[in-house]
């Protein structure tokens, strides 16, 4: 077996782009969400509030041509990459494109603009903006191909479009493709562009956050008051790479991924299921042969669903008891669905190198119906931990668990 080591982080968010401007943020209790007046023309959409980047531009660099097979989705992913390979020292490496670097990543849906496209053309027999790129900017994998065209990476493409766990799969199955030697570089991550009908998913379910004049109030996961999740957007991109590989080229390690878990509720598609959300972290300390009272940190999923709050505390609690610490940074940014699991995991990162943690924004009363735990509120934790989890669960049952180890 390979071990696997995370040599580049980055990624882009409604409170910022890098790490030190998205941890002033979240000192300053600083939220993304705002009242989104561009949705006051759904007249039966109740929400109001996302979590919109308000100035993401590309590059200037990027050619038409380059941009040509890109929505908004795919346009965030990229730019995440781009920068991610940056950190790694990879960036116009020869060594990314002869088959040895692929792609892991996903989001929930491809750019709904083209989507409307092909809608029109069902409902009004016409093919209005429709054109040859159409279906590549609305396709499920269009984050991970155009990563993989943008950067000429010839390795293994793994697309993974599962709602909320599209970026921790991504980062999951990127660590199982190099632990069991298939190749030494990936790709891996998710990315989700903001639309009303990703809001409209869930106010049908009565789960959105009605406090549509007080955004900087919600979401408020694990607390009492809540009212509901907010959606938002962003993108993360990890680069992963075996250990051997990054050592001889004398790579900057930022962290070690030792364990993965994933499986599936397998009884509902949107009721969250407590046993098998336990399961799934335990599938994780059995990859990495941990126990349970190594883990110093939980990163959680964190929504402001009372179904998802409680059967995910409830199943942490079960496992690793009251001690443990616990935030979840939707409280800033709102549900990034395809990209959380990668902001979270980059975050956690984060944290765990600089022993600074950071709270759950809005978490004034924790509901008492959720897991008993250590909840982060108010402000910053210092700890010192050798490893953080990271859990993402999603519509279809799906539930992921990530440990990272710190690097000595």
């Amino acid at each position: 077996m390979k071990r696997v080591v995370v040599t580049g982080m980055a990624g882009t968010t409604s409170l910022g782009s890098d790490w030190a401007s998205i941890e002033a943020n979240f000192r300053d209790n600083r939220s993304g969400i705002r009242r989104m007046h561009e949705w006051d023309r759904y007249s039966e959409l109740n929400t109001r509030l996302g979590g919109p980047i308000d100035d993401f531009a590309v590059p200037r660099h990027w050619t038409r041509k380059q941009l040509r097979s890109m929505g908004r989705v795919s346009k965030l992913a990229v730019f995440a990459a781009e920068r991610a390979l940056a950190d790694a020292g990879l960036l116009g490496d020869a060594c990314i494109q002869d088959g040895r670097m692929g792609v892991a990543c996903g989001s929930s849906t491809g750019s709904t603009e083209e989507i409307k496209a092909f809608g029109n053309m069902l409902l009004n027999s016409v093919a209005d903006g429709l054109n040859a790129n159409s279906y590549v900017r609305m396709m499920p994998h269009t984050t991970a191909a155009n990563i993989s065209i943008f950067f000429g990476l010839k390795g293994r493409v793994i697309p993974t479009s599962s709602a909320c766990t599209s970026g921790s799969q991504g980062i999951g199955y990127a660590y199982e493709a190099i632990k069991f030697g298939r190749l030494p570089l990936m790709l891996a991550g998710g990315a989700e562009e903001l639309c009303p009908t990703e809001a409209m998913v869930f106010d049908a379910l009565y789960a959105t956050s009605l406090k549509n004049d007080a955004p900087q109030t919600s979401p408020r996961p694990y607390d009492s008051g809540r009212d509901g999740l907010v959606i938002g957007e962003g993108a993360g991109i990890l680069v992963l790479e075996e250990l051997e590989h990054a050592l001889a080229r004398g790579a900057r390690i930022h962290a070690e991924i030792v364990g993965f878990g994933s499986n599936a509720d397998g009884q509902h598609t949107t009721k969250p299921e407590q046993a098998t959300m336990r399961r799934a972290m335990e599938l994780a300390l059995e990859d990495a042969g941990l126990a349970p009272e190594s883990i110093g940190y939980v990163n959680g999923h964190g929504t402001a669903t009372e179904q998802g709050d409680v059967a995910e505390s409830q199943a942490t609690s079960s496992l690793f008891g009251p001690r443990l610490p616990i935030s979840s940074q939707k409280s800033f940014f709102g549900h990034t669905l395809g990209a959380c699991g990668a902001l979270e995991a980059w975050f956690s990162i984060e944290m765990m190198n600089r022993d600074s943690y950071v709270h759950t924004l809005n978490l004034d009363e924790v509901d008492p119906a959720c897991g008993e735990l250590d909840y982060l509120r108010g402000e910053f934790r210092a700890m010192h931990n050798d490893h953080v989890m990271s859990n993402n669960f999603a519509f279809g049952g799906v539930n992921t668990s990530l440990i990272f180890r710190r690097w000595h």
